[in-house]
């Protein structure tokens, strides 16, 4: 995992951005000239495509470019005139329907000025080294395992061309997330900021817990699944509050310092439209109960069970994505507190998705009244998978029809948090499901992937629902 380190970029960030341009001195090198023209490329002319499948098929993490006489062919899409990109170009290499992208990091600042978004440029790679750094193919200087920023006179070997293109985003849903797709400028549909963020009335980056990078939750209005939008707390943008409706936004996709998940980083806010009607989850809230019902309808502690996939009589336990379900087991080590109980975990399972569903049997709440519910929740670094706690009335019963059912959250509900200590036992609190009427079956969904931000763990136990 390659990781730039604070001190060298607080270094870079804050000491070195004057010095930045001021180090750009006719005395030292000619000053890149801002008209374009029409030109010839003194060289061969390569494709990203070929640049990256020559370092794919190279044995080396990194290597140098030397005597090629090689140009490398892109479209800028990116911009740092609002601050949120730094010392950076990213290439792709067509303006629409791209299928390879690259980075390339310069010493410069202002970048914006003699390249416009669309501008097709051409790369002079002798003396620019390849390599993966945080993550994503860059074209630098080496630094150790990383790759720097290239010195200012290396902007000398950019040539522009006259062609300025229309960079038409890429339709693409947070489920197809790929390397296949990192530096390229792409559209997400349907998407909105988590109501918690709204509710909070959160801004992009200038919150008193933001570090270098804001990072906000996109979340998919038409799948499970969420991704991350980051934000520079350079950006001029950094202080906007968080559109409150869904709609459309465009960015580059990237992957963050620590190389663990995939992020989306805008030009500007115009790469984003998100003014229509919010499409929030149905929601089931009664509240938190004053006390524990004293009568029992459901006591699952699964002590009873094998260890092994759970199957429980009247419960069910269906993978609708990827190839893991609920489990039985016995934690003696981390969570001993837990004796027996289930799990739900992505790791290894090579699967680009994983949803699982444990679902109680079908409890009738027109029999009785004042009924409540009560779990325990542990976590093994559950990252960023998520375990939702959910209710249908109109489920029939069958996994094929399961998402054609309502399924509401009972949002009074506790989970354990990712920040909780992995041998520490989270309880739900006493869940008021008083007001629930009719047949219902309650249901515990975990969403996550085999991606290393969303490979987490949940377990769970000791399962009851209670009424007066």
């Amino acid at each position: 995992m390659k990781t730039i380190p604070f001190t060298k970029f607080l270094f870079l960030s804050l000491i070195l951005a004057g010095f930045a341009t001021s180090c750009v001195q006719d005395d030292d090198y000619d000053v890149p000239n801002t008209d374009v023209k029409d030109i010839e490329i003194p060289g061969t002319i390569v494709s990203i495509e070929s640049v990256l499948g020559e370092f794919a098929q190279n044995d080396s993490e990194q290597f140098t470019f030397s005597e090629t006489n090689q140009y490398l062919e892109g479209y800028v899409i990116s911009s740092d005139e609002a601050g949120n990109f730094f010392r950076e170009i990213i290439l792709q290499n067509k303006p629409e329907n791209p299928t390879a992208g690259i980075k390339v990091a310069l010493f410069v600042n202002s970048l914006f000025t003699r390249y416009q978004v669309g501008q097709k440029i051409y790369v002079g790679l002798d003396g620019f080294t390849i390599g993966v750094s945080n993550g994503v193919v860059t074209l630098g200087v080496p630094d150790g395992n990383f790759i720097d920023e290239a010195p200012a006179q290396f902007e000398k070997q950019i040539i522009r061309s006259t062609e300025i293109a229309e960079i038409v985003p890429l339709p693409i849903s947070i489920n197809q997330f790929s390397d296949a797709y990192e530096n390229l400028f792409i559209q997400l549909d349907n998407v909105q900021f988590t109501k918690a963020q709204i509710d909070a009335n959160l801004s992009f980056a200038s919150e008193s817990e933001d570090s270098f990078d804001g990072e906000r939750i996109l979340e998919s209005c038409t799948a499970d699944a969420t991704t991350t939008l980051s934000t520079s707390t350079f950006a001029d943008f950094k202080g906007l509050k968080l559109p409150k409706g869904s709609g459309t936004l465009n960015g580059v996709l990237s992957r963050d310092y620590r190389d663990e998940k995939y992020i989306i980083a805008i030009n500007s806010p115009a790469d984003y439209n998100m003014n229509a009607e919010r499409c929030d989850p149905l929601t089931y809230d009664c509240g938190i109960a004053a006390t524990q019902g004293s009568q029992n309808i459901l006591n699952e502690d699964f002590e009873a069970q094998a260890n092994g996939p759970a199957n429980i009589s009247g419960w069910v336990n269906y993978a609708e994505a990827g190839s893991r379900s609920w489990e039985v087991f016995t934690d003696s080590e981390n969570v001993p507190s837990m004796g027996k109980a289930v799990r739900m975990q992505a790791f290894n399972s090579g699967d680009q998705s994983n949803i699982a569903w444990l679902i109680t049997p079908q409890i009738d709440f027109d029999t009785q009244d004042n009924e409540t519910l009560m779990f325990d929740t542990s976590n093994s670094f559950s990252d960023d998978s998520n375990l939702r706690v959910v209710l249908s009335t109109n489920w029939d019963g069958d996994v094929n029809t399961i998402n054609d059912a309502d399924w509401g959250e009972l949002s009074a509900a506790t989970v354990v948090d990712d920040g909780e200590f992995y041998k520490n036992v989270v309880s739900s609190g006493v869940v008021d499901l008083s007001c629930i009427e009719g047949k219902a079956y309650i249901a515990f969904k975990y969403i996550g992937s085999t991606q290393q931000a969303q490979d987490g763990t949940y377990e769970l136990n000791n399962i009851t629902v209670d009424f007066e």
